[in-house]
């Protein structure tokens, strides 16, 4: 009985004849996958390089208004204003507990708030930044942001409270920083773009 079982043999089950065996849709499917695979690299390469450029700008605007400020505190501070355009430009050293310009004075901690709150919003908004425009616009926010962020904490009067280093006074205007600049130069260049239509993902739509 067991050498004709032998000789007859076990009939195969479909789940023992597939064995081992791809299904026949299984090669379109991982080509499929693969295509898409090599699709999204150069997106992702290109999102981590525009990422890049946004914190290289803000890296550069922030060092360059802390060493702006440092030096007006060593060398300015509590002497004459230096006249770089006759008197319609000078270099005035003052301590501002306002926001930008010098409005606000009475709001040191929310203004300290609010820029903290901007910086994780730029943060956030990295993570799907593709547009080399839009990284240049968030990193001169950024690097402000920092900048003036980086008075309010470490400088008199206290903690989140400490006033703000000014020292570019043109004539008939507020006393700014470079931190205020880049501030109002991310800003503009974001309304720019907002018109145009150009999004940070890099998609361009049109009302």
């Amino acid at each position: 009985m067991a050498e004709a079982e032998r000789i007859i043999g076990t009939p195969e089950t479909p789940d023992a004849a597939g064995e081992g065996q791809e299904r026949p849709d299984a090669e379109p499917e991982r080509e499929q996958q693969e295509q898409k695979k090599q699709e999204q690299a150069p997106e992702r390469t290109r999102g981590k390089r525009r990422v890049a450029v946004l914190f290289a700008v803000a890296l550069f605007a922030y060092l360059l208004d802390l060493g702006s400020k440092m030096l007006v505190v060593a060398k300015l501070e509590h002497h004459e204003p230096i006249e770089i355009i006759g008197d319609w430009l000078r270099f005035a050293a003052i301590r501002n507990a306002g926001a930008a310009f010098g409005f606000g004075e009475a709001f040191t901690i929310i203004f300290t708030v609010i820029a903290a709150a901007v910086i994780v919003v730029i943060a956030r908004l990295a993570r799907k930044l593709h547009s080399l425009p839009w990284a240049i616009a968030l990193g001169l926010l950024l690097g402000g942001a920092l900048g003036n962020l980086t008075d309010r904490i470490f400088r008199a009067p206290g903690v989140f409270e400490g006033a703000v280093v000014d020292f570019i006074a043109p004539k008939h205007f507020a006393v700014f920083n470079l931190a205020d600049s880049a501030i109002v130069c991310g800003g503009i260049l974001i309304v720019i773009l907002s018109f145009r239509g150009l999004d940070p993902d890099g998609t361009v739509h049109k009302d």
